[in-house]
């Protein structure tokens, strides 16, 4: 892979915090078989991107197929499945250019789940959800994909108890028992060999008559016989969905804030997280304890804004940021704009690692890299996030 093509005055460069991005460098020692793939907007187009951390190297695996051109997804789901990538839902929109900036009209909610053969570098279509949702929660566990919860209507602002699993194998989606709540916004991780939902917008199904319709996993309407109830109390919760044996289980107060989470992943049995829906970046990493049902601030983990470790310019500004777990690191993928040589700006693609396992004060936890691409992937103008990433470990 070539280098970064850029100006040298905008180019960031690194400080002595961790490691720079040199031709040389390998960030997970020579591990090439890892791969991070997230899916970006690039105007009217969403593009799969690929970061390889044994080589440093970031770029365009190319456009999701099936969206119709001049149209973008949100709020759906990225996950890894053995050797594949799985984009999953969504809320398909219309966007349209003009005036002082871009509007995002809103088409649809998709069920269609697309399956990228990292190895063979090959799209297919898989079956649908079972019922079309955007905003959930999704994860692998156990060798199958979970989803719950997530919006099924463009009208109203009311999630969905469903959950449904899809089997690789089988190449099919069957329906899950349903949550004790209705929740959308919420983030999907499998911990301790259960897959758990967690946050999210939430209201609580209790016993009562109401005329609410509910969509069903067949697709059709029911009248519902529950009455809502939301609270903090639903908001700062969990649901667990035991799978050995085929149960929810509430957790009150695991996520412990009004505010959805952002993203949660797993290192080493442990959980971390880096901030919520309204700030992505909190300031440091936190860890999550299941005995006392608290998080807390990982040790030597606080770094107010990311940005200081490449030494950007003080007008740049995150565009966004997503995390993925590789072995015991915590890989930052982020995006900044900073300005041009034209009085524009510009996209700058940058790596920030946290290794849980550093020994404090002996080995710098946090480092940076800035990855090499080839010329015709190089960022000339601004792209949005939409998903969070996931990681793929290759087999030999």
């Amino acid at each position: 892979m070539g280098s970064l093509h850029c100006d040298v005055a905008a180019s960031p460069s690194f400080s002595s915090t961790g490691s720079s991005g040199g031709a040389g460098d390998n960030v997970v020692g020579r591990d090439v078989s890892v791969r991070i793939y997230a899916c970006f907007a690039h105007g009217s187009s969403n593009i799969l991107e690929c970061y390889e951390p044994g080589a440093n190297t970031w770029r365009r695996v190319g456009p999701l197929p099936g969206i119709p051109d001049g149209h973008i997804l949100k709020g759906f789901a990225v996950v890894a499945l053995g050797e594949s990538v799985y984009v999953i839902g969504g809320r398909l929109c219309k966007r349209e250019h003009g005036g002082a900036a871009d509007a995002d009209i809103d088409v649809g909610v998709r069920a269609d789940v697309l399956r990228y053969d990292v190895r063979r570098g090959e799209w297919q279509n898989c079956a649908p959800l079972l019922v079309p949702r955007f905003d959930f929660a999704c994860a692998p566990c156990r060798g199958r994909i979970c989803v719950a919860g997530g919006q099924c209507s463009l009208s109203g602002a009311r999630g969905t108890a469903a959950a449904e699993v899809y089997e690789e194998e089988k190449g099919q989606w069957s329906a899950l028992p349903d949550m004790s709540t209705l929740r959308y916004k919420c983030v999907g991780v499998t911990w301790q060999g259960s897959f758990h939902v967690v946050g999210g917008f939430a209201e609580s199904t209790l016993a009562a008559s109401s005329g609410d319709p509910l969509l069903t996993p067949g697709g059709t309407t029911t009248m519902s016989m529950t009455m809502l109830q939301s609270s903090a109390l639903e908001r700062s919760s969990a649901e667990v969905f035991h799978c050995s044996r085929g149960i929810w289980e509430i957790l009150p107060g695991m996520w412990q804030l009004d505010v959805p989470p952002n993203q949660i992943v797993a290192v080493a049995n442990r959980l971390f997280s880096s901030g919520d829906c309204l700030n992505c970046w909190k300031g440091h990493v936190e860890v999550y304890d299941g005995e006392l049902n608290i998080w807390s601030i990982w040790d030597h983990s606080a770094m107010p804004d990311l940005s200081l470790l490449a030494n950007l310019p003080s007008s740049a500004q995150r565009l966004y940021l997503t995390m993925a777990a590789v072995g015991t690191q915590l890989f930052f993928l982020a995006g900044y704009q900073v300005p041009s040589g034209d009085d524009g700006f510009r996209t700058v693609s940058l790596v920030h690692s946290f290794d849980t396992s550093a020994a404090p004060g002996l080995v710098p936890a946090w480092s940076s890299y800035q990855p090499k691409m080839e010329s015709d992937d190089i960022e000339d103008g601004s792209k949005e996030l939409f998903s969070q990433c996931c990681s793929v470990q290759l087999s030999s």
